[in-house]
């Protein structure tokens, strides 16, 4: 029988994790009056004159008053689209040339985003995209959430990449429209092609994690490289193989894609910010 491994996927003890989580759910809508995700709840549109049958509760006192003719307030009925979370367990993943490995960056992350959604009423799904079986259907429940982020908090060496075969079957099985946010590393030569389908109905999302250790070897010259996923070693020349950043946000645009590479070292709560206050903006959420 084949023996996996089982290791701790950063150095954060669960307390400091789960204080990290929050914060970066607390720092995504921060100061934000929609939502970067869709289901922002109920939201007020506008105020109209009082019709007889209207509940006494929506009178809009302040405009009442103002006029002197009674009004109501009317609001946005609530949204609750589905936010599913694809993330990529496989063993590229666990590159670190920093504090965090690639792997933990995107478990942090989909926590912020987890809490976040759920702060505005949207159910999240999660949906592990390496070799691992996990599926859990979208929940509005805390504890539920709490639960994948500490059973994801330990990864397997041996994992390989399967972005685009879990999202193709996913695809199926999703009744209405969802957000679909991927979180990988994009060594799946089947991604591109499976979020480009589902782009066709769904409102998707990829964050493109990436590791220093992927990017330029300046003056190396010929290197040798094991791929860490299938074992296969390969003789490269300046750089690792990861898939061109550029490439793929052109790709994506093209296809309606939000696309978002991270640097592992970089500012990442600070990018995140910018680009899903970006999205509500330009109406991403309404789509």
């Amino acid at each position: 029988m084949q023996q996996y491994c089982l290791e701790t996927c950063d150095p954060l003890n669960s307390r400091q994790f789960l204080i990290a989580v929050k914060k970066l759910a607390n720092d995504l809508g921060y100061g934000s009056d929609r939502s970067p995700f869709l289901g922002s709840g109920i939201e007020y549109v506008q105020s109209r004159r009082y019709q007889v049958g209207d509940p006494i509760k929506s009178i809009d006192w302040r405009v009442t008053a103002r006029t002197g003719q009674f009004h109501v307030k009317e609001y946005e009925s609530p949204k609750r689209m589905p936010v599913y979370l694809l993330i990529d367990t496989s063993a590229s993943m666990t590159i670190s040339s920093g504090h965090l490995s690639k792997y933990a960056q995107a478990l942090q992350i989909a926590g912020g985003i987890a809490f976040a959604a759920l702060d505005r009423i949207s159910p999240v799904g999660v949906v592990g995209v390496g070799d691992r079986d996990l599926l859990i259907t979208p929940s509005l429940s805390q504890d539920r959430i709490l639960q994948w982020l500490h059973r994801l908090r330990h990864y397997r060496m041996d994992e390989k990449t399967r972005l685009g075969d879990k999202l193709t079957r996913l695809l199926p099985g999703l009744a209405s429209r969802a957000l679909i946010i991927t979180l990988s590393d994009l060594h799946d030569p089947e991604a591109l092609p499976a979020l480009k389908l589902a782009a066709q109905k769904h409102d998707c999302v990829s964050l493109q994690l990436i590791d220093p250790a992927e990017t330029t070897l300046k003056g190396t010259g010929f290197v040798r490289i094991r791929e860490a996923e299938t074992g296969v070693c390969a003789t490269a020349k300046n750089h690792i193989g990861i898939t061109n950043p550029e490439t793929i946000a052109e790709e994506f645009s093209r296809a309606g894609i939000d696309h978002l590479p991270l640097l592992t070292t970089g500012r990442i709560v600070h990018k995140l910010r910018n680009f899903f206050k970006t999205r509500s903006l330009l109406g991403r959420d309404a789509r």
